[in-house]
Parts: C-alpha cells; sequence; structure tokens
C-alpha cells in the first residue's frame, strides 16, 4: 500500500493532479512520441514507444502503481497534461522519498511552469508530508537532469557507480537531495524566481534560480 495519499497541488502555471491514462494519454501521446521527441525518453527507463496502444498500458500501470504516485502536470491555460513525475522509493519509517521518473514534454521544458511543478512537490513533501528528505536520482550521462537538479537546490551527494542496467546499457547514477532544514530558504527562492516581478514585458527572467540558490556547479 501507498504511504501517501493522491492529491491535487495547484500552481499559477501548472496543476499538478493524480495521473488519468484515459484522460491524459492522448495529449502526452501527441508531444511525446514520433521521431522528433525520441530524445525525451534518452535516459527513461522505457520509451519510446512503438504506437498509441503500448503507451496507453504504460500509463495505466503508473496511475495503478502501488509503489509510486504519479501527477500529470497540466497546464492551466489549457488544461491539458504536458508532462508527468511521481514521488516513489517512499519510505515512511525515515520519511524519505524521491521526485522521479519525470517526463517534461516541449511545453514543458524550459518554462516556468516546469519550474513550478517541482516547487509544488517539494513544498508538499515537507510542510504537508512533513518528510525529512527530499531524493533527485539521473543517470550520471544526463547532464540536462544534472543541471536541473542544481539549479532547484538540490545538493548532489555523488555517484553509485555500476548502479543499475537500463535498456541494456550500465548507468551511473547521480544522486542530489534536499532537507528539511533547507526547504525555507528554497521555498523563498523558488518564490522569489516565480514572481512575476522576476521577468520582463517579454518574459526573460531577471534573476536565475541558479543564483538566487547560490548553486552554480557540482562539487570536485
Amino acid at each position: 500500500m501507498l504511504a501517501i495519499d493522491r492529491v491535487a497541488l495547484a500552481g499559477r502555471f501548472v496543476k499538478l493532479v493524480p495521473l488519468d491514462a484515459e484522460r491524459d494519454a492522448p495529449a502526452l501521446w501527441e508531444q511525446s512520441s514520433g521521431p522528433a521527441n525520441d530524445k525525451l525518453w534518452e535516459y527513461l527507463s522505457e520509451g519510446p514507444f512503438p504506437d498509441y496502444g503500448v503507451f496507453l498500458s504504460s500509463l495505466e500501470a503508473k496511475a495503478s502503481s502501488t509503489s509510486a504516485v504519479f501527477f500529470a502536470a497540466v497546464d492551466q491555460a489549457s488544461q491539458r497534461a504536458i508532462g508527468y513525475l511521481s514521488l516513489m522509493r517512499i519510505e515512511p519509517v525515515h520519511r524519505c522519498l524521491e521526485v522521479g521518473n519525470i517526463l517534461y514534454t516541449p511545453a514543458l521544458q524550459r518554462t516556468r511552469g516546469g519550474t513550478e511543478a517541482i516547487y509544488l512537490i517539494a513544498r508538499y513533501v515537507f510542510e504537508d508530508l512533513r518528510y525529512r528528505r527530499l531524493e533527485w536520482k539521473c543517470n550520471a550521462m544526463h547532464r540536462g537532469s544534472r543541471r536541473a537538479a542544481l539549479r532547484y537546490g538540490f545538493q548532489f551527494e555523488g555517484l553509485f557507480r555500476q548502479h543499475m542496467i537500463v535498456k541494456g546499457k550500465n548507468r551511473d547514477t547521480a544522486w542530489f537531495s534536499m532537507l528539511d532544514r533547507e526547504w525555507p530558504q528554497r521555498k523563498t527562492n523558488f518564490e522569489a524566481w516565480l514572481d512575476p516581478a522576476n521577468f520582463d514585458s517579454d518574459g526573460r527572467q531577471l534573476t536565475s534560480l541558479s543564483t538566487l540558490n547560490g548553486i552554480a556547479h557540482e562539487p570536485a
């Protein structure tokens, strides 16, 4: 049984709602299928999918998972799903869990909504669930995910060498974490970055989240 409930988390740009395969699959398939989107799946444990039926079955399994809670990231303007993520490896005894299985379609990548989704998850984990530790793990070769973790305020903890075999290839895993005692400052930084006053009339940020978090790169 899951240790946490399936809830909806609303933001200005996106809302995170429990993944519903029938509702969300058409929009997600449209935005993640085809050769042009193969790179979206490069570092995920599955995909790209050969057809809609296989993709739908995968989403159905995620939506009914008893070991992870999957959320669809829904654009507030269009009310269409534009990505998904999950809370996984949930350890209530230690009050620790991981945000993972992250798929951001092009409509969510490099947007305020993409950042807001992580803010909403972290706020839920630390303020509602009262967990102590939120983890972020990724393939060590996925430089984009590693940069994103640092930008969001996660701290690099090191590499687990030959940690997994994914799609027939070795995966060294980069580990990052955010702790409950770090959350108040991270929350302030997220909210400062998301504030409309941080963007000019063309939608360009005035101060980056990396600058606010004071983290430019992984330690040597």
